[in-house]
């Protein structure tokens, strides 16, 4: 059985144990929690009095107001639930990039989803995984049980990448799979037709669902440091590639880098998502814990 230590080190855990990750919208769950939920209840957050009715509890009666107006009057509180995560890894070729620095993409991506999971674990939240390339791989459930993050775990050590991106198709095909809305959180390269994307994040967002993208990057991704002639392969399709000179592409292929980058912060952004820039030359642990920090201050 996979172990936290597979994946995280100690220290790791050290800075992630109590970080808070919040829902901003409202959540259905299933038991007490720490997120809102649309259902009234009985914790600390009053919402407002309705008069009584037959049936209702008497403990919720506000005695003040019947001394005022010799009324009944009910005091309904937004009840908090659980929260159901969903974290979804990108298991495609492309995650499989090791650039001149840093790890492997999905190396980084494995151990984001699992301090993920682990800090979600930690507040008592359901969390669930599934990975995918052009189709789903992996389907796990919501589950609150510590034992569930083992479960998870296991499918994070034995997931490898390889296979072709359809990451718009799957999305939409989990719109029709999660049935209650809750937190997902998207670890991936975001390797597609933005449009595309979009258009799918859009389907999820409108059934309630909230979203973080967490877009993996490889520093030479970024860079294109690239200088002598060089074959460049597609990493989710056996073919020979295409031998190059990086000095002729370079101001081209920065261009459309930047291009697909905006155009993926502007549509996020409209649809009230969140884009988490991860590199995988700079401490994982960092990097969540500084979004966490900005999250909870928003």
């Amino acid at each position: 059985m996979a172990k936290l230590s597979d994946l995280l080190t100690a220290e790791d855990l050290v800075q992630l144990t109590g970080l808070p990750l919040f829902a901003r919208t409202v959540m259905e769950g299933f038991s007490t929690g720490l997120h809102a939920s649309p259902h009234k209840g009985s914790s600390v957050e009053f919402r407002q009095h309705r008069p009584y009715v037959q049936g209702d509890e008497i403990k919720r009666l506000d005695w003040k107001i019947f001394g005022r107006s010799d009324r009944f009057y009910i005091r309904e509180f937004d009840e908090e639930t659980n929260l159901r995560a969903t974290i979804l890894l990108d298991s495609s070729g492309s995650m499989g990039y090791r650039g001149t620095k840093g790890t492997a993409k999905y190396e980084h991506a494995r151990k984001l989803a699992a301090a993920l999971a682990y800090v979600l674990t930690g507040q008592q939240d359901a969390v669930g995984l599934v990975t995918f390339d052009d189709k789903i791989r992996d389907f796990i459930p919501c589950r609150t049980k510590t034992s569930h993050l083992h479960h998870i775990l296991d499918t994070l050590q034995r997931s490898q990448p390889g296979g072709e991106t359809s990451l718009a198709s799957v999305l939409k095909n989990l719109a029709s799979r999660l049935k209650r809305r809750g937190l997902l959180l998207l670890i991936s390269d975001c390797f597609d037709d933005a449009e595309r994307l979009l258009q799918a994040v859009g389907v999820l967002r409108k059934q309630g669902h909230e979203i973080i993208v967490f877009q993996l990057w490889d520093r030479d991704e970024l860079d294109f440091p690239f200088s002598r002639w060089a074959r460049f392969e597609n990493m989710e399709r056996t073919d020979d590639g295409l031998l190059l000179d990086p000095a002729a592409i370079r101001q081209r292929y920065l261009q459309v880098l930047k291009t697909f980058r905006e155009d993926l912060v502007e549509g996020l952004r409209r649809h009230h998502a969140d884009l988490v820039p991860i590199i995988t030359d700079e401490p994982l642990t960092e990097a969540v814990k500084a979004y966490l920090a900005l999250r909870m201050r928003q």
